[in-house]
């Protein structure tokens, strides 16, 4: 038994917000403007969220590059880019809202680059119609998250005018893991967690909960999530009795680093193609005009010559199929390397020096340019960079109303950003993330407010508070159990072999018998030492996580037999219109996961009448279209 555990600390607020990514900063930000005392829970150091990893930009159609562009086409782009299994009221509300959030952010400090007119610049990326991302150079992210920092500060100091104490009604709980959701009479009363450093354990007692945790990018073995995407929020979500949608659709993306080590999975932003990088295999060929499925093959050009004029004149001509969506360039990479026709670090080449100068390359992707020179020696300026799929981003998340971001089936708790499901559909587009983070962090701040305001807290019971202290204690209490590093290692050869980028049934239910056996064992893991400065600790709680995670994805991928966006099966290789009207359903009960199909709900005429017919073809049954919308 571990000594050093100190005195419980208790704390209440009218609303808990987990994460501080731009989800739930911009979360925080609308429940204090709504009068309430907020708690902010970041898990590792404050301001170093993976909303920094979105570099190329916030996808708005604001139409300052282009006037043809307005949320109409946003929209349309947007459901294509998830072949139309999104939720279409989450794409809808995003697709009007995303220009607000952005023109809102820059009131409230951000730097975007500009026109020549002075408007915010917006850059092309794969799968929008036309230049839609607001950017910083290629450090979007970055700088969305030092804005929205900034506001909690200026929020912190209207509140020291006002009441006297900076930390009167916001405050950052810096280096805290929460490792249980509560709940009292079936409604949210808090959370429960302990201090990184130290291990003493906190508990926080208020009506609502924001989950905005980010990814689950840590259960797989190539990934370019930095540590803390352990899926701690779609877990706690299911611990809490809340359902995960579609967890089999997770996207990779298709330009990480493969070499040198030094940098392998580290992302190269999609601005690198955007910009004109080109992909070539280890022949030299420029090989995704092979690749265009038949759904955009009246979108992307099919000869080298139209490609190239299109980044001079885009009304003109089809755009180049390196700007294809993210789940088909990933695939088409995967398939050239299987083929033989990679390098032989398991990737291919892509590269952006033979088309704009080093002076414009440094100008527009100034962190490209210089986090490969300075961590791997490769100057893009010169040379082509060496790039294959790294698990980037999970399509699947918590069921939650769109308008409200309340997690379906537990009053009181709210999801938005990354760990919501629904908005992406089968494969998300670039740039859409961002813009996802302040729609719907906004909404799920207000969501919570709102019900805060109808709601009483209730009092979190003895027995909740020692039931969840005695599970963080669980672990020290056994010796020469299992180690949580081993697990963790054998759960990422697992998923990364059996539940990667390309899934068969055969490997799929391997992977689900293996899953469960890792589980199995996870139940007897050994902590050694003491709770201070403990990473042993730590991983205990965030490999039970992405247990939960991994089980949910293998069993949502075997139910679905076909390929769409981020679910590529070799045994089912084509998209069914059938398939195409289910969600998937992850519940837990305690025990195991289960998958169930869900109808999905059917976009009102006047979205539907957005799309051409002979379009929805592609993707509907005859019934679906002959229905024209749900009106």
């Amino acid at each position: 038994m571990t000594t050093d555990k100190a005195v419980l600390e208790r704390y209440k607020y009218d609303v808990l917000v987990i994460g501080a990514g731009g989800a739930g900063l911009r979360a925080a930000v609308e429940a204090r403007e709504s009068g309430l005392r907020v708690a902010i829970i970041c898990k590792s150091l404050f301001g170093k969220a993976h909303t920094v990893m979105a570099e190329g930009g916030a996808a708005a159609s604001m139409g300052n590059a282009n006037s043809n562009d307005n949320w109409m086409v946003h929209f349309r782009d947007t459901m294509r880019g998830g072949k139309f299994l999104n939720h279409f009221r989450m794409a809808e509300l995003h697709a009007k809202e995303s220009p607000d959030r952005i023109w809102e952010l820059e009131m409230w400090g951000a730097l975007f680059d500009r026109t020549k007119e002075g408007k915010i610049s917006q850059r092309n990326f794969g799968g929008h119609e036309y230049p839609r991302l607001a950017h910083v150079g290629d450090r979007t992210g970055l700088e969305l998250i030092r804005t929205m920092q900034q506001k909690i500060v200026a929020l912190q100091q209207a509140d020291k005018r006002e009441h006297g104490d900076y930390e009167s009604h916001i405050k950052v709980f810096a280096e805290l893991t929460i490792t249980e959701i509560l709940k009292e009479n079936g409604k949210i009363a808090g959370a429960y967690g302990y201090w990184r450093e130290s291990g003493s354990e906190v508990l926080f007692e208020a009506p609502a909960v924001i989950i905005a945790t980010g990814g689950v990018g840590k259960t797989f073995k190539i990934t370019s999530n930095s540590w803390e995407g352990t899926g701690d929020g779609h877990a706690l979500a299911l611990k809490a009795g809340a359902n995960l949608v579609d967890m089999e659709f997770l996207q990779f993306h298709p330009t990480g680093m493969v070499w040198p080590p030094s940098v392998r999975g580290i992302l190269v932003t999609e601005s690198v193609r955007g910009e004109g990088g080109i992909l070539t295999n280890i022949n030299g060929e420029r090989f995704m005009f092979k690749y265009i499925p038949d759904v955009f093959k009246d979108k992307y050009a099919d000869n080298e010559e139209e490609a190239d004029r299109w980044y001079v004149d885009q009304d003109n001509n089809r755009r180049p199929p390196e700007l294809l969506p993210r789940d088909e360039v990933a695939r088409a990479i995967n398939t050239e390397v299987k083929a033989g026709r990679g390098t032989e670090h398991g990737g291919v080449f892509l590269d952006v020096s033979k088309r704009i100068s080093a002076e414009i390359i440094k100008k527009r992707l100034p962190s490209m340019w210089h986090q490969f020179y300075e961590l791997a020696g490769v100057d893009i300026t010169k040379e082509a960079m060496e790039v294959g799929p790294t698990c980037h981003y999970v399509m699947g998340g918590v069921e939650v109303e769109p308008d409200t971001a309340s997690a379906v089936g537990v009053p009181g708790l709210f999801a938005a950003g990354e760990v919501a499901g629904g908005m992406h559909g089968s494969n998300r587009l670039g740039g859409n993330s961002l813009s996802d983070l302040l729609v719907f962090g906004r909404r799920a701040g207000m969501g919570a407010a709102a019900y805060v305001k109808q709601n009483s807290t209730a009092l979190v019971s003895d027995a909740t508070v020692a039931a969840a202290a005695a599970r963080i204690e669980a672990p020290f209490a056994r010796s020469g159990g299992e180690n949580s590093y081993s697990l963790h290692a054998e759960l990422q050869e697992v998923t990364h072999n059996l539940v990667g980028i390309i899934r068969t049934g055969t490997e799929l239910k391997e992977a689900i018998e293996k899953i469960a056996e890792i589980r199995k064992r996870s139940a007897n893991v050994a902590v050694s030492g003491g709770r201070k400065f403990n990473p042993g600790f730590h991983l205990a709680f965030d490999l039970d996580n992405m247990l939960l995670v991994a089980e949910s994805t293998a069993k949502s991928a075997i139910s679905r037999e076909e390929s769409r966006g981020g679910h590529t099966r070799d045994d089912f290789p084509g998209m069914n219109s059938n398939w195409r009207q289910s969600n998937h359903i992850a519940s837990f009960d305690g025990t195991q996961v289960s998958v169930r199909k869900q109808a999905l709900p059917f976009m009102p005429k006047e979205l539907f009448d957005l799309f051409e017919v002979d379009e929805l073809k592609k993707y509907m049954t005859p019934e679906e279209i002959a229905k024209g919308g749900s009106n």
